[in-house]
């Protein structure tokens, strides 16, 4: 089956709907118009984007104008196949590790080749050029559009864990075990995996050396995918929807706001929570084994000195 999409002035639209209302469905979300023959499927989205799908899309797009080209993904390294951004394909992605407060938190998406479009409808693009406001939103049209696993490592798991493993194994267990689960729930097999790369891939493997049930076939790593597949970029942000929902949940425990990252303002309150409620509290919120921890605790007893 053929897709073809194109970019359609409103009148070309208009053309289109005029021409295939006969055959109308109900609009999938973000549509303004589809409908169905017995060789194509017609979606117009809110965007002017037309996708033509079915045996008949090429022949049947050239009426109303020229297909939109699709830039080839392409690597360093180069591993990826040029028509890899087509395919149906399961992202990996990873949400806190740099930040102080907080868990650890990966999502393995899955995006069908036939809901590419749809998934690029709702706004889905790297997560870091992307609002909270605009974040929260988007993954909520997610949850209703694409099957998705996610793994939430806790901070008293985490610095449990921290003992005796790098933050790398403890990010390729959590990878290891989404991707997993989201296989078992799929009735469909994936064309390909694409993982975010955090490690390489001889160490990522290195981490899930203990491990009985390890995800290996098809199996791509690459860094910036987002900007490869969208599925690791739908990955990306409802993990970081998810991390949000946690963060919500440590400020409500808190009684303020918990800042995001690992910089001078997350120090600042930091040290506020220390003082109020000790080290045993802040380090069931936090990745104790940060540098922040040691910059919170002077700041603590800087602010309980005695002013001379």
């Amino acid at each position: 089956m053929g897709t073809v999409v194109l970019k359609l002035p409103k009148d070309k639209q208009e053309v289109v709907i005029s021409d295939f209302q006969a055959s109308r469905i109900t609009s999938p979300p973000y549509a303004r118009f589809a409908a169905r023959t017995k060789t194509c499927v017609v979606t117009i989205y809110n965007s002017g984007k037309v996708m033509f799908q079915g045996t008949e899309a090429e022949a049947i797009s050239a009426r109303y104008g020229a297909p939109l080209l699709k830039k080839a993904p392409s690597t360093a390294s180069g591993l990826l196949p040029r028509d890899f951004s087509t395919w149906s394909v399961i992202g990996s992605d990873e949400v806190g590790k740099g930040d102080f407060f907080g868990p650890l938190v990966v999502v393995a998406a899955y995006v069908d080749a036939q809901q590419i479009e749809l998934v690029q409808e709702l706004g889905v693009r790297d997560s870091k050029n992307v609002s909270d406001i605009e974040i929260r939103k988007i993954a909520r049209d997610l949850h209703a559009v694409i099957p998705y696993e996610f793994r939430i490592l806790h901070n008293p798991d985490y610095n449990r864990m921290q003992r005796t493993m790098t933050q790398g194994k403890m990010t390729a267990l959590l990878h290891n075990s989404a991707l997993g689960g989201l296989l078992e729930k799929l009735e469909v097999t994936p064309k390909a995996i694409l993982i975010d790369q955090f490690a390489e891939k001889a160490t990522y493997y290195k981490h899930l050396s203990g491990e009985v049930n390890q995800v290996k076939e098809n199996v791509y790593f690459s860094t910036k995918a987002e900007g490869l597949h969208v599925a690791v970029a739908a990955a990306s942000i409802l993990a970081r929807a998810i991390f949000l929902k946690e963060m919500d949940v440590l400020s409500q425990q808190a009684g303020t706001e918990i800042p995001k990252g690992a910089g001078a303002k997350v120090d600042q309150v930091a040290a506020s929570l220390l003082l109020k409620h000790g080290p045993d509290q802040l380090k069931n919120w936090t990745k104790f084994h940060f540098a922040n921890t040691k910059k919170a605790t002077q700041l603590a007893e800087k602010r309980n000195r005695p002013s001379s």
